[in-house]
């Protein structure tokens, strides 16, 4: 009998909002339990010092010219993450799988930087830790992410969802996972497609007292400006990085609508967003050798109704969108966890990621494992 691991997924994600926290059993193969799932906002002044940080840093010197803010926010963080594990009251045995927070990404130059630290948060908390799951895949020629298709892979498992079908995760970043087969991981194809909620946030986030906008209301009471976007559309179609794999919000900027009001900005914006991805979507469900069935909706993004809905208009092939929730699954703690699973197969030696879903020379393992 296959043992079975218990394990807290904490995941903070490039919106920079809190941490999700999600506590499953699992085995680490084809098997695991959801138990708990709680979210946790980051304090007035760690979303800021977070949000702040990410507009300075542009450039891997930039990690250097800011490294004592970094340093300083770091511990906060890591702080704020051990204030979560103890307040779960979990066992001495649980493993804890800790993400951190993306501060910045650029596969090209062999580093995804996390804030978060692995040897502090072990001594804050006495719990094994396992973090900076990203870093192997790189020095292995990936692009250290996406990393969830192996948990999504799982998701069809256990839940009986019918293949093929392709995930379509829109968080800060938007990225996808087509799940071929229900056996052969190699068969899993996954990437990130364009911009999520990040350029939309951003610009709520700049112009109103708000963090995001909610069901998309700034965007249904906006009209998008046609000449703006047309252009947008244009130079990002000839953009000089149109051939990543792997995307960081600091790879897209917002400068092109500036001088919109808040509605018209957010429903230019939103346009831009889901016009990037209809378009990924549809290459997807042309190209694919086996006609695919569904797109199961996950993310933060999912729940924008006037964002979601305009990715829908003009697909140039029929296909039913359905929210993952729709399954019993909770949408807003796949990634919390995926990171625990992910950390369970870290501990066992196996791979969480896979040519066909980071880019990696082969399937590899990742993850630093700070033992009690």
């Amino acid at each position: 009998m296959q043992k079975k691991w218990t394990c807290l997924g904490l995941m903070s994600g490039t919106s920079g909002d809190g941490v999700d926290a999600s506590i499953i059993n699992t085995n680490g193969l084809n098997d695991y339990e959801s138990i708990q799932d709680e979210y946790f906002e980051y304090s007035s002044g760690i979303y800021k010092d977070i949000h702040n940080l990410k507009e300075k840093i542009h450039q891997i010197k930039h990690l250097q010219t800011f490294k004592d803010e970094l340093s300083n926010l770091e511990r906060k963080l890591t702080i704020f993450h051990a204030e979560i594990i103890k307040s779960l009251n979990i066992s001495n045995d649980t493993l804890i799988g800790f993400h951190g927070q993306t501060i910045y990404h650029n596969p090209k130059e062999k580093i995804s930087k996390q804030l978060g630290n692995g040897k502090l948060l072990n001594q804050l908390t006495n719990k094994n830790i396992i973090f900076n799951f990203r870093k192997n895949d790189i020095l292995n020629g990936g692009q250290g992410a996406p990393l969830t298709p192996i948990f999504h892979h799982l998701l069809t498992r256990k839940n009986n969802i019918e293949l093929p079908v392709c995930f379509l995760n829109i968080g800060g970043i938007s990225n996808i996972t087509i799940v071929n087969d229900k056996d052969n991981l190699s068969e899993l194809i996954s990437r990130d497609i364009g911009p999520g909620n990040c350029l939309i946030d951003t610009w709520i986030r700049n112009n109103s007292n708000k963090k995001f906008d909610k069901d998309g209301c700034f965007a249904l009471s906006g009209t998008k400006n046609e000449v703006i976007l047309e252009q947008a559309q244009e130079l990002y179609a000839n953009r000089n990085n149109k051939n990543k794999l792997s995307f960081d919000t600091n790879d897209f900027d917002i400068s092109f609508v500036r001088g919109l009001s808040l509605e018209d900005g957010a429903a230019t914006l939103t346009d831009f967003t889901a016009n990037i991805i209809r378009e990924k979507i549809s290459s997807c469900l042309i190209n694919s050798k086996k006609k695919i069935r569904s797109v199961l909706l996950c993310g933060g993004g999912r729940k924008n109704r006037v964002l979601i809905k305009k990715i829908k208009e003009n697909l140039p092939i029929k296909t039913t969108f359905e929210s993952i929730d729709d399954y019993n699954i909770n949408g807003d703690f796949i990634e919390s966890q995926a990171f625990a699973f992910l950390a369970i197969r870290s501990v066992l030696g196996l791979p969480i990621s896979f040519p066909n879903t980071t880019g990696c020379k082969k399937p590899c393992s990742g993850g630093e494992w700070i033992k009690n």
